[in-house]
């Protein structure tokens, strides 16, 4: 990304307290020092492992999409296969064939750094990798865990065009990364990455 010599200067962390540090909720709240002086009291910060999504393309131009139940929401939509960075991981690659795979079924094919993206860079630290697999097949069953209820679709693009411009993909880590992909093939030029295998 580029740096601009008139950007904002960071902020100065004073101080830092964990209110709550779970497996799936850390959140750290901090006392800053802005650059021109002002000190914010409490800023809330949440820290999350990295995250991964797969824009997954089989063979036959058909996209592996899943749907599951979002509690948050309580819907059930069009996603990506995804999931989260494993520190055993040697890196978000490993852990997207992995959960591409677990989820799905599908593996093998080329793959592709797609784009890196922040839920929301004011409070959330991570960062989502999504990655395209193209030329990807069906390898295995799915093995999914305990808490997981999920169904796969393989979307031709014309639907797939049809599905995101109905909302019908509401995850706007999923949405950025299908649009990017669709638009490289409206370009008709290579979709942005670089391959790593």
């Amino acid at each position: 990304m580029d740096a601009f010599e008139d950007d904002p200067k960071p902020w100065e962390t004073l101080d830092s307290t964990y209110l709550s540090r779970k497996p799936w909720l850390t959140l750290r709240r901090d006392r800053v020092r802005l650059p021109n002086g002002a000190v914010i009291e409490d800023y809330n910060v949440l820290e999350y492992p990295d995250w991964i999504n797969v824009v997954a393309v089989t063979r036959d131009a058909r996209v592996v999409l899943v749907r599951q139940y979002r509690h948050g929401l309580g819907a059930v939509h069009y996603e990506l296969p995804a999931g989260v960075c494993d520190p055993d991981d040697s890196g978000p690659e490993e852990t997207a064939r992995r959960e591409l795979l677990e989820e799905t079924g599908y593996g093998g094919g080329d793959w592709g750094s797609l784009m890196t993206l922040s839920a929301n860079p004011g409070t959330h630290a991570n960062l989502t990798h999504s990655f395209l697999a193209t030329d990807v097949e069906w390898i295995a069953e799915p093995r999914l865990e305990e808490t997981e209820d999920i169904r796969v679709h393989l979307v031709e693009l014309e639907k797939l065009r049809a599905i995101l411009a109905g909302g019908g993909v509401v995850q706007a880590l999923h949405a950025a990364p299908l649009w990017r992909y669709l638009y490289g093939l409206a370009a008709g030029r290579p979709i942005p990455g670089t391959p790593t295998s």
